[in-house]
Order: structure tokens, then C-alpha cells, then sequence
């Protein structure tokens, strides 16, 4: 079986095509590829063409399938569509890099109060209650997302492009840092202790929901993370289409209310902003596949995200 490699503008990449025999997988075709470019599986992305002028978007080559299933017949010759992703690292990487800065740094400005010395606040330095119990909330949270990370989620993709680890560590160990200096800060006043009780019993609350959150989509997918899409069902996932994301943005309000700080709801504000659109996107995208169609479930009504306004 013969396999013409062309980019998306149609350049074959590979002169001659590559010669395989007829019971050849995507695999197969993809460590051939390697061997021939050095360019490894994972920054692989493999499609068959589509007609130009079409919007119908590409389909990708599954590596577990043979190539003869994506032949259409013609079991002598197959046309790829090849784009090199770039250099790529695992999702556990990715994650474990991202959680590992805000859970070091936040530390950093409760122990070490000789850096507000540095930028001019001179005087003895009173910790309250509520910043040592922010800490310990922080750290808690982070370690949770780590440990998650290794031990519960399981990821669609095997790997992510290495900018990534650079844009998503940018966003958390600057937003950790912000946030670390305002509620560590010297001159920091405290809310009442009611505030806090009411603020972190919010956060404990939907942290320990997030990660049962987080166990629910873990059974919805097979371990080698190939399991497709699935309705999630369940807990809150019963009446919100994303109860992780409103999980996660209830926990920080709640660590807001007790600590009360600018810097915190800033990046409250942000990262509602960012899993809202992911969860838009999720929402149409299950809509759209479980349509009710041929035999396929209809999707449940459910809220997006945030109960009652979207």
C-alpha cells in the first residue's frame, strides 16, 4: 500500500510516498514518519484531504486503525494530510508545571516578609489568623490540582505544544504572586471572623466538589484516554453541563470573601472568563453530537456553568 504524504498545501513531503503493507495501522505510518522526518509521533497530526472550498472540517487518522479503513476502497493508494504540531510535552508535564509555581511562591511571601522590607515597608509585621488560614488553603488547593493531575484526570490528547507550558505558567505564577502580596502584605487588614468563616466554609465546600467533580469525568473516559464524548451524569453535573469549571470558580470565591483582596478578584474575574468560554464551547459541542438523531441521546437541558445566569 502505497501512502502519499502532502502538507496542507498540497507539497508531498516525502518523495516517492511511503510503502507499507496491507495490514498497516496509523501507527505504523506514523513511526515510518519518524524514521524518514525525526519528527515523532506526537508532534504528528495526521488527516485525510479535504475538498478545497469545503468547511466540513478534516477527518484525523486514529493511530490504533488500519489504513485501509480510511482507503474508501482503494486499497493500493492513500492520500495524508501531515502537520507538524511542534515540539510537544505531556499533559502531566504541562499541568505539574503550571500548579507547581503558585504552590511555591505563594509560601515565599508568608515566611519571608523581609521582601515588603525591600520594596520600603519597614516596621514589625503582624500575621493574622486569616492569612496563615489563606496559606494553608492555597497550598491545599494546589497540591489537590497536582495530585489530580497524576492520579485522577485522564486527558483526550496525549500531549500539548511546549508554548503552552510557557503561556500557562506566565498566567498562574504571575496571578499566584499577585495575589501572595496583597493578602501577605503588612499592611493587609482582615475581614470579621464571621467573613472568613462563611468564605472558607464556601471554599472547603466546592473544593471537596470539585474533585468528586473530577472523579465523575474520569469514569466517563477509558484509561488509555480514548473513550470519546460522553454525557456526563451525576451530582451536579445532573443540572450544569460544566459543575468542574462552577466548582472551581465558586472555591475562589469563597477563599475572596475571606481574604478580600483586589488581586484576588481580579483573577477571580479572569479565570471566570476564560472557563466560560470553555464551557460555551463543551455545551454546543455535546448539544451537537447528541442531537437526538438516529438513535443517538438528546442532550438534557442543562445550565452551562453558572446557575441562573448562564
Amino acid at each position: 500500500m502505497k501512502i502519499t504524504l502532502v502538507s496542507r498545501s498540497g507539497r508531498e513531503i516525502i518523495k516517492g510516498g511511503i510503502h507499507l503493507n496491507d495490514s498497516a495501522t496509523v501507527a505504523d505510518l506514523q513511526a515510518e514518519i519518524h524514521r524518514r522526518t525525526k519528527k515523532y509521533p506526537s508532534r504528528q497530526r495526521l488527516t485525510l484531504p479535504v475538498q478545497p472550498g469545503s468547511k466540513e472540517k478534516p477527518v484525523v487518522l486514529n493511530y490504533k486503525k488500519s489504513l485501509k479503513e480510511y482507503a474508501d476502497g482503494n486499497s493500493e493508494n492513500l492520500t495524508v494530510v501531515f502537520k507538524d504540531l511542534g515540539p510537544q510535552v505531556s499533559y502531566r508535564t504541562l499541568f505539574f508545571c503550571e500548579y507547581l509555581g503558585p504552590l511555591l511562591l505563594y509560601p515565599v511571601f508568608y515566611y519571608f516578609p523581609v521582601i515588603y522590607e525591600y520594596l520600603g515597608y519597614k516596621g514589625e509585621r503582624v500575621i493574622h489568623p486569616v492569612q496563615t488560614y489563606a496559606l494553608y488553603y492555597w497550598c491545599f488547593h494546589y497540591a489537590k490540582r497536582i495530585l489530580e493531575t497524576f492520579f485522577v484526570h485522564r486527558f483526550s490528547h496525549a500531549t500539548s505544544p511546549l508554548s503552552n507550558v510557557f503561556r500557562n505558567c506566565a498566567y498562574y505564577w504571575t496571578f499566584g504572586s499577585y495575589i501572595a502580596y496583597y493578602v501577605n502584605h503588612p499592611l493587609y487588614t482582615p475581614v470579621s471572623d464571621l467573613q472568613i468563616k462563611i468564605g472558607f466554609g464556601i471554599g472547603i465546600l466546592c473544593q471537596v466538589s470539585n474533585f468528586y467533580c473530577h472523579i465523575i469525568l474520569r469514569n466517563l473516559r477509558k484509561p488509555e484516554g480514548n473513550g470519546g464524548y460522553q454525557i456526563p451524569r451525576g451530582f451536579l453535573f445532573n443540572i450544569v453541563t460544566c459543575a468542574n469549571y462552577t466548582t472551581e470558580i465558586y472555591q475562589w470565591l469563597g477563599f475572596n470573601i475571606a481574604t478580600q483582596t483586589v488581586a484576588g478578584y481580579v483573577f477571580l474575574v479572569v479565570a471566570t472568563f476564560i472557563m466560560s468560554n470553555w464551557a460555551i464551547a463543551k455545551h454546543r459541542r455535546l448539544k451537537k453530537l447528541f442531537d437526538g438523531k438516529e438513535g443517538r441521546p438528546r442532550y438534557p437541558r442543562r445550565w452551562i456553568i453558572l446557575p441562573p445566569f448562564l
